[in-house]
């Protein structure tokens, strides 16, 4: 799990930058209406969902009386046309942002994941465990670690969508 993993968020996080890199600090930052979030707002939901995640995976492995869960059809994450309120600790700011502070936040969000998960040494652990996640219920944190990347790819095509809106 662990190679496939890294190479699934590695390829996910490069295709997001590849998506908003060139875009000009209005593109960024622009509206394409009232109720959409920019591409920038976008990204910061990203990182704000990813540091979320990973304080909950990490609450879920020191639970003591920590349950496994069944396994839960994520892969729906990817499926825009199923619509979905973000909870309010992942409701990003309505300040604008450089590409710059976007990717330092990405980066920051990331490299507090790869650390936590890198010094994990017996990773099956994440399928025993669960805690629970908003939507889904109790859910493996393994299926949480994939969640990362599937919620990542959803913004990408939401990011799209906002790009050919503006």
């Amino acid at each position: 799990m662990n190679v496939k993993v890294i190479e699934s968020l590695t390829a996910t996080r490069n295709r997001l930058v590849n998506e908003i890199s060139g875009l000009s600090y209005e593109n960024l930052n622009k509206k394409p209406d009232t109720d959409t979030w920019s591409v920038a707002q976008v990204c910061h939901h990203l990182y704000l969902t990813e540091s979320v995640f990973t304080q909950a995976i990490i609450y879920g492995l020191n639970k003591v009386n920590g349950r496994k869960a069944e396994t839960k059809p994520i892969q729906l994450t990817a499926d825009r046309t199923q619509k979905a309120k973000a909870p309010d600790m992942v409701v990003p700011g309505i300040e604008p942002l450089e590409f710059q502070q976007i990717t330092e936040l990405l980066n920051h969000s990331r490299n507090l994941f790869f650390e936590f998960y890198n010094q994990l040494e017996d990773k099956s652990i994440l399928k025993e465990k669960s805690t629970k996640h908003p939507l889904f219920g109790y859910l493996p944190l393994d299926q949480w670690v994939e969640l990362i990347y599937l919620h990542e790819e959803r913004h990408i095509e939401q990011i799209k969508e906002i790009k050919s809106r503006l």
